[in-house]
């Protein structure tokens, strides 16, 4: 399915109240893995009636629905994304938090190879790297 989450929402028969709207462009428009205090702070700055329940709210019923994705880092904290954007991984700077995505052929066919090594076809994956970055001589 494509389109805004707000679309998406809809289609999926969700009741979009003007506060939902609100989360939902705050969540279209990152461009980062923000967590619920973050999606909170942005969607206040827009709203300042909405409260941080209806943010939890909001996120859990979005992503029950299947149009957020929730990541965990190992940080203690859910992050989320649109549920519908293309497959990428993800490396997790340990040092500043930074999560940067990426794509890599290789490691796509390596991961096919190998579940058909073990008798599978592969359905889907989701692929977390941890680093520290290398120290620049």
């Amino acid at each position: 399915m494509t389109g805004t989450i707000i679309e998406r929402c809809e289609a999926k028969g969700l009741r979009m109240t003007e506060q939902r709207k609100v989360i939902a462009q705050v969540l279209q428009s990152a461009d980062d893995h923000p967590d619920v205090e973050e999606v909170f702070t942005r969607a206040a700055a827009l709203d300042p009636k909405i409260s941080i329940a209806t943010v939890y709210r909001t996120v859990k019923l979005f992503e029950e629905a299947g149009i957020l994705d929730k990541l965990e880092f190992g940080d203690g904290r859910a992050r989320y994304e649109a549920a519908d954007r293309d497959h990428h991984d993800h490396l997790i700077d340990m040092n500043s938090g930074e999560v940067i995505e990426f794509v890599d052929p290789e490691i796509e066919e390596l991961q096919d190879r190998i579940a058909q090594k073990l008798g599978y076809r592969l359905i889907g994956h989701r692929l977390e790297l941890y680093g520290v970055p290398l120290k620049k001589g």
